[in-house]
């Protein structure tokens, strides 16, 4: 499998959706995105100090990869990173520079598409995202992308839907449930009608995954299957119910590094 040789429809309708549905996705998540003592990953903000994924950022050169409003990058900034970010919603980047004034934290950020980046090859140390790119975009093309930018040795680290929870996923807002509704085995890309229009997200099954990530140089490092506290709370309410999520993987963290 092969990426699209020009922009995807997928990109396109995926922007489309984030500019129609920004101001109203930072409205109703801003409580929890604009916690700016709190890194935490996921839809229940599992500390990262807890799981550490991401480790000691001090004086790399990162690249989060799908920054949507930086409050993620900010954080991350905070904690001595040379931080870009990339997202390929220009009202998301520009809540995002609201942000970077508001807590005093800047970095530079680009506008483009996560498949087809802007940046020189082996650009950066750490490439990571929540969600983010990962999300909407096809792994066929943004795993060789990350491998181009990263340099000798760097680590690629972006959380996302498991595919445990994409198979008992209802149409619509209906959340996570308890019974088998889609095959494990593909396709890969969900096609689907939001309130905001039309979106795609992509997964793969773990075995596709790995081969994917040696295929393009990557040593797999950890896989961290995000578990949240028996108090935790999040805005996210349509994604998968606490209760849920502390009984099977909702979201998982894939570390590798580039050889």
């Amino acid at each position: 499998m092969t990426p699209d040789p020009v922009t995807g429809d997928h990109v396109r309708r995926n922007r489309e959706s984030w500019e129609h549905d920004s101001p109203a996705y930072q409205d109703r998540n801003a409580a929890q995105l604009n916690r700016w003592e709190v890194l935490g990953w996921g839809v229940y903000d599992v500390p990262e100090d807890d799981v550490r994924a991401l480790g000691d950022v001090g004086g790399l050169d990162v690249l989060e990869y799908g920054c949507g409003a930086c409050q993620f990058g900010i954080k991350v900034a905070m904690r001595g990173a040379r931080l870009t970010g990339l997202d390929f919603s220009h009202v998301q980047l520009r809540q995002g520079l609201a942000n970077m004034a508001e807590t005093g934290v800047g970095f530079p950020v680009v506008e483009a598409d996560g498949e087809r980046t802007p940046f020189a090859d082996a650009s950066f140390d750490l490439v990571f995202c929540d969600h983010g790119v990962m999300g909407f975009a096809d792994p066929y093309a943004t795993v060789p992308e990350v491998a181009r930018l990263l340099r000798p040795g760097g680590r690629f680290i972006f959380n996302g839907t498991t595919p445990f929870i994409w198979t008992v996923w209802g149409e619509g807002d209906e959340p996570a449930g308890y019974e088998l509704k889609r095959s494990y085995f593909g396709p890969r890309r969900w096609d689907h009608q939001d309130d905001d229009g039309p979106s795609s997200d992509f997964q793969l099954p773990y075995g596709e995954w790995i081969r994917l990530f040696r295929d393009n140089g990557f040593v797999i490092e950890d896989l961290i299957e995000l578990r949240p506290g028996a108090a935790a709370t999040t805005t996210y309410e349509g994604y998968a119910p606490l209760e849920w999520a502390r009984r099977f993987p909702a979201e998982q963290i894939w570390k590798v590094r580039r050889a």
